[in-house]
């Protein structure tokens, strides 16, 4: 095998010995989950927000981001319930580049996981210590779950991994909800597969050991879009799927499926903007039309996802600039507070 080890990684009890919550952090985000399980069954009919940049590239911007949305969460509590997402990890199209915080802590020197472990909690520690706020975090490996699943209230399956048992499977033990996002081809029926699989025990091999898990009954799905590609000259079409028809499909099919707490989330980015990070809002308002027009849709649709950071756009992590993307681009503070503000008053 070509496999080379590098370094050891720290054990879980270490990493979390060293950045630990207190008694009443934990009471804290207890709380939080309650309520977020409440949306998603349908009970608390506040709209979920779940927004940040589309990696955390850098803790002090981070932070500085997520104090901004909980100031906005004081102002809009009785109608938004946010989650802030902090992705420390990415998949990337091509499998190379930047590929999170977890990897590099520091975009421009060599990858080092077990820095960037530690890294990575430090960041959603500064979070919920400094802004009373619990984050959002992709799915990408065991790693997410071992050493920060006691500050994560909320996580993503990616559109590359829905169709992959292992993510599934491993869904299906997380205790907080799990947003899947719909497959790369945009298949319905591989989303929906993938949302039972999810609320279904199982039996697997994890971590060196046979484990069993009892089903994560608020796992749902999101939406963001899809794209085709016409391979012989690579031109590339965005699809999106948050239009009322699309809506009104999957809900059809969701009903079929007699899913435990059905719950559809609107990704505004990706297929769904046509990776146009300003088309964002117009994603949105229509979302928010649909769910006033049609009480189906309102009871479905329950929740948005939103890609936003400090400054507006992306740069790459040469040239590097403080809250901007160095991977997609993003809408930018101004943009983001009249968006929440705007969402408030319709939702």
């Amino acid at each position: 095998m070509s496999f080379e080890c590098i370094r050891q990684l720290p054990t879980v009890n270490e990493v979390r010995g060293s950045l630990p919550l207190s008694s009443v952090q934990v009471a804290e985000k207890n709380k939080r989950e309650e309520q977020l399980a409440r949306i998603i069954s349908g009970e608390d009919d506040r709209l979920l927000v779940v927004i940040g940049p589309c990696s955390a590239d850098d803790e002090d911007a981070v932070v500085e981001y997520a104090t901004r949305l909980a100031a906005v969460q004081e102002k809009v509590e009785q109608a938004l319930f946010i989650v802030p997402r902090v992705y420390v990890a990415k998949q990337r199209t091509a499998g190379v580049g930047y590929q999170g915080l977890l990897y590099q802590a520091d975009s421009a020197a060599e990858p080092n996981v077990a820095q960037g472990i530690y890294q990575a909690r430090k960041l959603y520690l500064r979070i919920f210590s400094e802004t009373g706020l619990t984050t959002a975090s992709e799915l990408i490996s065991g790693i997410s779950i071992d050493y920060f699943s006691d500050l994560i209230s909320y996580y993503a399956v990616g559109a590359r991994s829905s169709e992959d048992q292992a993510y599934r499977q491993i869904a299906s033990g997380i205790d907080v909800p799990v947003g899947i996002k719909n497959p790369m081809s945009g298949d319905i029926r591989v989303l929906l597969n993938s949302i039972y699989a999810a609320q279904q025990p199982h039996r697997f091999a994890y971590d060196r050991a046979e484990v069993e898990t009892q089903g994560n009954p608020y796992a749902h799905a999101i939406l963001r879009g899809f794209s085709d590609a016409n391979w012989r000259d690579d031109v590339q079409s965005a699809h999106p799927n948050y239009h009322y028809d699309d809506l009104v499909a999957v809900i059809e099919k969701y009903k079929a499926m007699e899913s435990a707490n059905p719950m559809i989330v609107i990704d505004a980015s990706h297929g769904n903007s046509g990776k146009l990070f300003y088309e964002q809002p117009r994603v949105i308002r229509e979302t928010l039309a649909n769910r006033k027009r049609d009480p189906q849709i309102r009871e479905y649709v329950r929740g948005v996802m939103i890609e936003s950071y400090l400054e507006e756009g992306a740069c790459s992590a040469g040239e590097y600039v403080r809250g901007k993307s160095i991977t997609d681009p993003c809408l930018g503070w101004e943009d983001t507070e009249k968006l929440l503000l705007y969402i408030a008053d319709n939702v």
